[in-house]
This record gives structure tokens, C-alpha cells and sequence, in this order.
């Protein structure tokens, strides 16, 4: 019976040990690359934004995002069509929401605007949630560029930014930490804390150089000089 329990013993840890190096080996395993061929053929250098689609129930996530998606991208080497521009002229022409905007033909967007690529936005979490010891403000956002001269998608991506990510430091037990989640939400409600958040996730999906992110544009001094993750082509020559 010994000889036996100790057989079955050492076949569950064997069992175990597999399993466990099954689950570390696919929590390891880096994101699939994403096919840049398509973005790097097209070669865009303008860009049209047009108005996120909003499916959170906070109004005002649609203007807050579309305030800050301009700046990581003309960082990114874009020139971006002005979005207040774009805006008031979608609406001039019976465009007055962000359904019927994505809606619009990419061809018929290249004959007004010009621009080489459109971007598409989705909101799909703006504000805050209070969750009993802690209040969170989160932003999350959905993107996908596509080539107003071909119809073709270039790129998609999407990223998040969270509140808690400053961690937590309340030093007053449980007491402190209601109070404090309490506090959060009635400030987060009176303000729109959403707001800086939405920036740092517009910066996360659309500022170049990250794995699976958006390329450098040619205004960028890294045109070129940097591959899609942010680092020399293997092809570069280093050193003199």
C-alpha cells in the first residue's frame, strides 16, 4: 500500500509540476505581432479623427477624448486635421453624430477632407465606480485606422487607463478606506476625474513605438529609424 501511495504521490506532483509550467509558459507568452505590411505600403502621413463612438452612458466622454487624441499623434509624426474643424463640418453637412460619421464612405471622407488615413474611435468605459473600499476612474478606448484611399484597415488597437493604478496608501483600516472610497466617488461625480485618465489612455493607444502600436509618422524624427516596437531595425548599421 505504501509502495502504491507513494507511486500515486509522485505522479501528482509530476501532474502539477507540468501544469504548472504549462500556466507560467502561456501567462510568458509575448502578444502575436501585429502585420504592419499593410500600414507600411500606405505610407500615411495626414489624418482625419472622427468622432469616438461613445457606449458608456457619460456624455461627456466623446468630447473629452476627442480633446486629447490630437496630441500623441502629432507627437507620433502625423499632421492631424484640426477635430473642432472636422467636427463643426460633419455637422454643417448633416453629420451631427458619431454613428453616421463612421458611416461615411472612406472615399467620400478623401474627397472632402483630404486626409491620408481616418482614425476611428469607440469609448467603451469612461467615470468612476464605486466598489464598497475603493472608488475606481477608468477610460478605455478602441481604435482602428484605415486608408481613406483604399477603404483598407492599416491598424487596430485599444488601450486602458485606471485610477488605480496610483495603488492605494490608506493608513486607516477598513474605517479609512470606506471613507476614503466614499470621498472619491462624491469628488470623482462633482468632477470629471475621467478626464486626465482618458488623456493617459489616448497617449497609451496612439503615441508610436509601443508592441503593437501605431507607427511613427514621417514628422517624426523616428521615421523609419525605429521598428514597431520602439527599438533599430535589425537591418540598421550601428556605429560608424
Amino acid at each position: 500500500m505504501s509502495q502504491t501511495f507513494q507511486s500515486w504521490r509522485r505522479r501528482a506532483y509530476a501532474l502539477a509540476g507540468a501544469f504548472t509550467l504549462l500556466v507560467l509558459q502561456g501567462c510568458a507568452t509575448p502578444p502575436k505581432p501585429y502585420d504592419y505590411t499593410a500600414y507600411k505600403a500606405a505610407k500615411p502621413a495626414s489624418i482625419l479623427v472622427l468622432p469616438p463612438l461613445n457606449a458608456t452612458p457619460e456624455v461627456q466622454a466623446r468630447p473629452s477624448v476627442l480633446a486629447q487624441v490630437t496630441m500623441p499623434l502629432a507627437e507620433s509624426g502625423y499632421y492631424v486635421l484640426p477635430v473642432s474643424l472636422v467636427d463643426e463640418t460633419l455637422k454643417q453637412n448633416g453629420v451631427h453624430t458619431a454613428d453616421e460619421a463612421h458611416a461615411i464612405d472612406a472615399a467620400k471622407l478623401r474627397d472632402i477632407f483630404g486626409a491620408d488615413a481616418g482614425l476611428y474611435l469607440k469609448v467603451t468605459r469612461y467615470g468612476s465606480v464605486y466598489r464598497v473600499i475603493n472608488s475606481e476612474t477608468a477610460v478605455t478606448l478602441e481604435a482602428k485606422m484605415v486608408d481613406l484611399r483604399t477603404s483598407q484597415v492599416l491598424w487596430e488597437g485599444a488601450a486602458s487607463a485606471s485610477s488605480a493604478e496610483q495603488g492605494n496608501n490608506s493608513q486607516g483600516g477598513l474605517v479609512g478606506l470606506l471613507v476614503k472610497a466614499l470621498v472619491e466617488q462624491i469628488v470623482a461625480s462633482a468632477t470629471d476625474r475621467s478626464h486626465p485618465i482618458a488623456g493617459l489612455a489616448s497617449q497609451r493607444l496612439l503615441g508610436a513605438g509601443s508592441p503593437n502600436g501605431l507607427l511613427f509618422g514621417p514628422r517624426s524624427p523616428h521615421y523609419g529609424k525605429v521598428d514597431e516596437a520602439g527599438k533599430p531595425p535589425t537591418t540598421a548599421k550601428l556605429g560608424g
